[in-house]
């Protein structure tokens, strides 16, 4: 079976589904369920952690899926830190998508600040998945220091833009060991299955999803192309040439 092992970790599915910006939570549990993913990510500066009210995980089968808490809206490594153990504390797993931002209009990360905040917490204990820049270099760092997994943007964050790098996206592929999760900037499902064909284990969205005028299609979309891309991936593609070669043999013809 084709399994994504990060950390201690093993999933059957291979996209990840955030959890904002749905019209409601009704429909935040449908694309959940039409998406397959068993992976979901929670901001935990966005949701409240407190049990006793009214909260997103109210609506979340905490059974059923498994929590990625994130570090969304940390401008410095100190804030990234505090945020994610609040999460661990909170939500009670070692898992965190941790997100530095370094820019508040393009929503880059930081990537000084992000190598200094996976440092620490890899130290403590954490299963570490950075969102980081296209950058083969950063990702071997990132790695290096004992980062669970990989997750460089395809274009900003919900930009909807597609992988405008391929090329970083290959040869991240080709540099580290640990899993390629590609976060950030997918649009619709055509995104999704190249990302999948160039070699990436994973796949991260939520304003793909989110913001399609029917979420609950797209989900389904989104799911139907992780899994083509893959299977692509790991059959082999034919490889691209400049002129035509005959779909029949002509080997034998008189």
């Amino acid at each position: 079976m084709d399994i994504l092992k990060i950390g201690n970790r093993e999933f059957k599915s291979r996209l990840m589904v955030g959890t904002g910006k749905y019209p409601s939570n009704e429909i935040m549990v449908k694309v959940l369920e039409e998406s397959g993913a068993e992976v979901i990510t929670v901001a935990v500066r966005r949701v409240n952690l407190d049990r006793s009210k009214e909260s997103l995980l109210d609506y979340i089968d905490l059974k059923k899926y498994t929590l990625l808490p994130n570090t969304a809206a940390c401008y410095t490594a100190q804030d990234a830190i505090r945020t994610a153990k609040l999460g661990r504390e909170a939500l009670g797993t070692e898992l965190v998508k941790l997100e530095v931002i370094g820019d508040e209009k393009t929503l880059f990360p930081d990537n000084e600040a992000l190598l200094e905040a996976a440092k620490v917490l890899v130290k403590e204990g954490f299963i570490v998945l950075p969102y980081t820049n296209d950058d083969p270099i950063m990702a071997k760092k990132l790695e290096d220091i004992g980062c669970a997994a990989i997750m460089p943007l395809a274009a900003p964050i919900g930009s909807g833009l597609g992988i405008r790098n391929p090329y970083n996206i290959r040869i991240i592929r080709e540099t580290i060991k640990v899993p390629v999760i590609v976060d950030a900037g997918v649009g619709t499902a055509s995104d999704a299955a190249i990302a999948m064909e160039l070699g990436c284990d994973g796949l991260l969205m939520n304003t793909g999803i989110a913001g399609a005028k029917d979420p609950v299609n797209m989900a389904k979309a989104m799911k139907l192309a992780v899994e083509a891309g893959r299977l692509a991936y790991i059959s082999g593609r034919i490889p691209k040439k400049l002129y035509a070669t005959a779909s029949s043999p002509i080997e034998g013809i008189i």
